[in-house]
């Protein structure tokens, strides 16, 4: 009798182990479909894709829902770059009104400068009277500040279209690597759905 309740619960250990077991691997293979890259995704699900013999052949399918989940997160991530491309022209576009802005007032700071070299004698700023080198040392300071803001936002806009640049790269990239995966999914399904309607008809024929 102790050896049947033996032999009963080590039967029921081993099956609640391989159930454990097989529950694991299903969330491990869950967490590859859906954690990695778009590449390392296709990936898996490619070698994932359910093998299947008949008639001497062998056969392999990809379950359409895996396909559209990966469609799905392909989407989503050229979204999120189309949206960085756009938030990245809003950036440009600001320091381009804000360079302009800096050579117009950089334009009149000199014409002013030039107004007042032609006053040698009677140099006056806001109502005070200042000797000619302290007025130019304040003008050119000025100037000086000016330019270093022009420099600035000139770096700052070679930056952004270095970034746009890279940005617009990266996103042909994933249009041309989706492109691809997505006509070798279908190009694979055709095969599949071609088979599959032989096998159909070799058994209409029998």
């Amino acid at each position: 009798m102790n050896a049947i309740k033996h032999a009963v619960l080590l039967t029921l250990a081993s099956i609640l182990s391989f159930s454990a077991v097989g529950q694991v691997k299903i969330e491990k293979d869950k967490r590859s479909r859906n954690e990695g890259t778009i590449d390392e995704q296709f990936e898996y699900v490619i070698q994932k894709s359910y093998t299947y013999r008949g008639n001497g052949k062998v056969y392999k399918n990809v379950e359409r829902h895996w396909l559209t989940q990966l469609k799905a997160r392909t989407l989503d991530s050229l979204k999120a770059v189309h949206k960085d491309l756009t938030d990245t022209q809003a950036i440009v576009d600001a320091q381009a009104k804000e360079i302009t802005s800096l050579k117009s007032n950089l334009s009149n700071t000199q014409s002013s400068l030039d107004q007042t070299n032609i006053e040698k004698n009677n140099m006056a700023l806001f109502g005070m009277q200042m000797s000619k080198t302290n007025y130019n040392v304040l003008m050119w300071s000025i100037i000086a500040g000016l330019l270093a803001l022009l420099i600035f936002f000139i770096y700052k806009f070679n930056n952004s279209n270095a970034i746009t640049r890279d940005a617009r790269h990266a996103l042909a990239e994933i249009e041309e690597e989706f492109d691809e995966h997505r006509k070798t999914a279908l190009e694979r399904e055709q095969k599949v759905r071609r088979q599959l309607q032989d096998e159909i008809n070799k058994q209409k024929g029998v």
